[in-house]
């Protein structure tokens, strides 16, 4: 495709927004932001992450395509009041990180969720009758408990997915595997801290981290200007006021629809 604007796009700076929880809307949206960038050859890529984190596979996807963008662009993260778990995995396919001294970060690890109702179940009188291909096809069954082989079997699952994410952690912000492990422990810290333990690189805003990505794309900061990539959005909701839509974003709706998308898949999120 021929962007008309190339010669425009060549002198400013991209800026991707991941905010909220990630899941596959959020993989969808900030691909297609990516492939922009690279289609209408900017030459610097501002990523803001306000997230707790999210879905394992979404994460991973979003982080290998910036470091096929990389290549091409100088992409540089500013961590907001939270970047925790995937959006730190997603934040160290970023060649550097800036974060706010007291941004909320970490908490690098893996969290599997299941519900057990079945004491409820039984005081109402409900019960299931399930007929399955093999014994682990209704693991994670909310109307019973884990057996031990199950048990097992999802703690294999959940160790193998933190070694990815350490693994990728260590790689991203050069440190050691073992050094990783020593604070992937899911503890959350601050953006101070985090400097100190090498998880980001300098301390600031996002005002700080645009104009450092601007240098390093040989850009004056003064002058150049930053393009926030967008996704279009329906007419309806453009009719809805921007305070409304917070409102909404504040009663939890989001939430819901993740809990209820993301039950019993594997979890790099962090859970306050």
């Amino acid at each position: 495709m021929v962007w008309p604007f190339k010669p425009k796009t060549r002198k400013q700076i991209a800026r991707i927004e991941i905010t909220g929880a990630i899941a596959s809307a959020t993989r969808k949206r900030v691909l297609d932001a990516l492939r922009t960038v690279e289609e209408r050859k900017y030459p610097a890529l501002l990523l803001r992450i306000d997230s707790p984190g999210g879905t394992v596979g979404d994460s991973q996807e979003i982080y290998s395509a910036l470091l096929r963008l990389r290549e091409k662009v100088k992409i540089v993260a500013s961590f907001g009041n939270i970047s925790a778990s995937g959006g730190v995995y997603i934040g160290v396919g970023a060649e550097h990180i800036v974060a706010n001294p007291g941004t909320i970060t970490g908490s690098i690890g893996v969290i599997l969720r299941g519900n057990n109702l079945e004491r409820l179940l039984d005081k109402i009188g409900v019960s299931f009758k399930v007929i399955k291909s093999g014994p682990y096809k209704d693991i994670l069954a909310f109307d019973r408990e884990l057996t031990e082989p199950e048990k097992n079997i999802l703690q294999e699952l959940i160790d193998t997915s933190y070694h990815q994410f350490v693994q990728t952690v260590a790689e991203g912000r050069r440190l050691t595997v073992e050094k990783v492990r020593s604070f992937a422990d899911g503890r959350i810290f601050t953006g101070e801290q985090a400097l100190e333990l090498g998880v980001v690189d300098r301390l600031g805003t996002e005002e700080d981290a645009r104009r450092w990505v601007a240098e390093l794309a040989g850009l004056d900061p003064e002058k150049t200007k930053c393009h926030t990539i967008e996704e279009p959005k329906p007419f309806w909701n453009r009719l809805v006021s921007s305070g409304q839509r917070a409102s909404a974003l504040s009663a939890g709706i989001d939430w819901v629809e993740f809990e209820l998308s993301t039950s019993g898949q594997p979890l790099w999120l962090y859970r306050p």
